[in-house]
């Protein structure tokens, strides 16, 4: 089934700017700015006054999906400009004290159940790490950034080949973007 006219609006925040060109949307705001390829020859996006509007001429579902996805950026990245996306993670040593440290282009996980080499994450550019106790806390203005360097941080003490039942050490995300984890 199509649809004649598909279109969704979001509105543009104060002290926030958006500049649609083609393709590439850049959004302005406080805290930084964010540019984006919306890459489709289906699916076009406007900006009319103080809103953005993305839309589509006779939709199908998959223009349906692509116009939900990209209104679904764009509101994060406006969003992340005003308040940068924040996780959360909770450092867990049972068996052996760790020792957890980030700096700007590092972050660095010593004596992890023993071992000897420490294990060390490159950190992308753009994204905030600070350790903080037993948590550490991941933030930035672009989300997908934010949160691929929380899960990589989660993925970097993985345990394999142990049971998870007893060998609960490692470092686990509790909090994603202001939501609790459970």
């Amino acid at each position: 089934m199509r649809i004649k006219l598909l279109s969704e609006e979001i509105t543009i925040p104060e002290k926030v700017t958006v500049e649609v060109d083609g393709f590439l949307v850049t959004v302005k705001g406080p805290k930084g700015e964010l540019k984006r390829e919306f890459p489709s020859k289906q699916v076009a996006i406007q900006k009319k006054d103080n809103k953005v509007v993305v839309f589509s001429k006779d939709a199908t579902k998959r223009e349906k999906t692509m116009v939900g996805t990209f209104v679904s950026h764009i509101k994060n990245m406006t969003l992340g400009v005003q308040n940068p996306h924040v996780y959360k993670l909770k450092i867990c040593s049972g068996h052996f004290p760790m020792s957890v440290s980030a700096s700007a282009k590092e972050f660095v996980v010593k004596n992890f159940l023993g071992e000897t080499i420490p294990r060390k994450l490159k950190l992308r550019q753009g994204v905030n790490v600070k350790v903080d106790g037993e948590f550490v806390v991941v933030d930035g203005i672009d989300k997908e950034l934010a949160s691929q360097t929380a899960a990589s941080i989660e993925q970097l003490v993985r345990i394999t080949n142990r049971d998870r039942r007893v060998f609960q050490d490692g470092i686990w995300i509790i909090e994603k973007d202001g939501k609790k984890v459970e």
